[in-house]
């Protein structure tokens, strides 16, 4: 459970990366960030590592020690990563309701398999009581002669 957990949360930004990818023409070595202000998002964007604001059409650094870029860099709803058409609010719901859509059915899972084996140990105490019960009625009217063969023939005397 702990791995599908795992990969409910790395999916969609694995997904996010692979359509970057395949999008992606390999970026210009030691070309910096800075350098694609004020061009397009799509020319900023080759470059994984960089981030375009749209409030100021300025490309930069992804500030890669913390995991959302700050609002004093850029707002969230303007900053796009990846790809130009996803800004940073909608990549955190899709995120949430992914994981969320993923985590909770799978508790819920949990909670019936744990309903589903209460249920059968209910069943074999209930099947075990029937069959001492029974073996009591079949000795009562000596029917359980011989306990290793159950099935021996019945004959009249």
């Amino acid at each position: 459970m702990e791995a599908l957990r795992l990969w409910a949360l790395c999916l969609p930004g694995l997904a996010l990366m692979r359509i970057c990818a395949a999008t992606r023409t390999p970026p210009v070595p030691g070309t910096a960030c800075s350098d694609f202000s004020n061009k397009s998002c799509e020319e900023c964007l080759r470059n994984v590592s960089c981030l375009w604001c749209y409030t100021h059409n300025t490309c930069v650094d992804y500030p890669v020690r913390s995991i959302l870029p700050s609002s004093s860099l850029c707002h969230l709803s303007a900053a796009r990563w990846g790809v130009c058409w996803l800004n940073f609010e909608a990549l955190i719901i899709a995120i949430a309701v992914i994981a969320g859509l993923i985590l909770v059915p799978s508790e819920e899972e949990e909670r019936l398999a744990r309903d589903r084996e209460e249920r059968r140990l209910q069943s074999l105490q209930r099947k075990q009581e029937r069959k001492v019960k029974h073996d009591e009625i079949r000795k009562k009217y000596g029917l359980l002669q011989d306990s290793d063969h159950p099935y021996s023939r019945f004959e009249n005397e």
